[in-house]
């Protein structure tokens, strides 16, 4: 069932468990704007998204972005971080804002949720979509992806680091996720980190290692952008983007050269003229 949602206040979206995601709704510039709605990644806030809703909203689109529950200014509820939830609270800001012929932007695991949504919800809502350095159709070691990682070392991840010292993790993996990138840009992501509830990186990373999306990614009706970096060692471009591309029916696979998993801020003007292209051009179809 869909869940009931509405507006509780400025910014605000109340969902059907009483969560409350904060929200930034950027209006276009034009009559009946086409509107973008972006999904962050782990650990990252609607405000990672800014390069991108600056750039679409001054060619005239509507440009929308959420705080996933437990992340940024939304509700720190204790639990719902399974991707069937996380799916629901998309729903509940389509529904809330009653948002229709959607373009859905996701990155890393916010692409899991955009492809859960569409298997629970539908498409009838949503014209297209944007997958950034995805983490689909699952990462973990299977019998069906023997290039999967080990789930042991994902395991280790979480007791060993995650929940011993996270901000030296941080410290450690900033510069893979963005290299190259100043100090002060390394800094904004790391505070925008280390701002979210750790229960809810904990259980989203669990829900992570757990997908297996590869039978939902062959049902997607709608197009279907990828823009993923030939250096991402956080979504190994082998393991997620090309196997996700020769899964989708209807599907676009841009590889930038040099970029790592943070392309939407170290790659800015590449990601956002693939966006515009994608949003702006009628029937675009096919594959690289």
């Amino acid at each position: 069932m869909r869940a009931h949602a509405h507006i509780a206040g400025p910014n605000t979206i109340a969902t059907a468990d009483g969560v409350h995601l904060f929200y930034r709704d950027w209006p276009g510039s034009r009559a009946q704007a086409r509107t973008v709605l972006f999904v962050g990644g782990w650990s990252m806030a609607s405000s990672s998204w800014g390069y991108q809703m600056m750039a679409l909203q001054q060619r005239g689109l509507r440009c929308i972005a959420f705080d996933r529950r437990g992340h940024g200014r939304s509700s720190d509820p204790g639990g719902g971080y399974d991707f069937d939830t996380l799916a629901g609270d998309i729903a509940a800001v389509i529904d809330a804002l009653d948002l229709s012929e959607v373009t859905l932007v996701g990155h890393s695991m916010g692409c899991n949720e955009i492809v859960r949504y569409l298997s629970r919800f539908g498409s009838a809502r949503v014209e297209r979509v944007a997958l950034l350095g995805p983490m689909t159709p699952g990462v973990t070691l299977t019998p069906s992806n023997p290039g999967g990682v080990d789930p042991s070392l994902l395991e280790q991840f979480r007791s060993l680091q995650l929940l011993r010292d996270y901000p030296l993790w941080i410290e450690e993996n900033i510069e893979p996720f963005v290299p190259g990138a100043n100090a002060t840009t390394r800094a904004w992501l790391a505070a925008m980190a280390l701002d979210t509830s750790l229960q809810a990186l904990h259980d989203c990373h669990v829900a992570v290692q757990g997908a297996d999306m590869a039978d939902e990614l062959r049902a997607i009706g709608v197009p279907v952008l990828i823009v993923a970096g030939d250096r991402d060692v956080s979504a190994p471009l082998d393991l997620t983007a090309r196997r996700s591309a020769a899964l989708i029916p209807d599907v676009r696979l841009r590889v930038i050269e040099g970029a790592a998993h943070g392309m939407f801020v170290t790659h800015v003007e590449q990601v956002n003229a693939d966006l515009l292209e994608f949003i702006n051009e009628p029937g675009y179809i096919g594959r690289d």
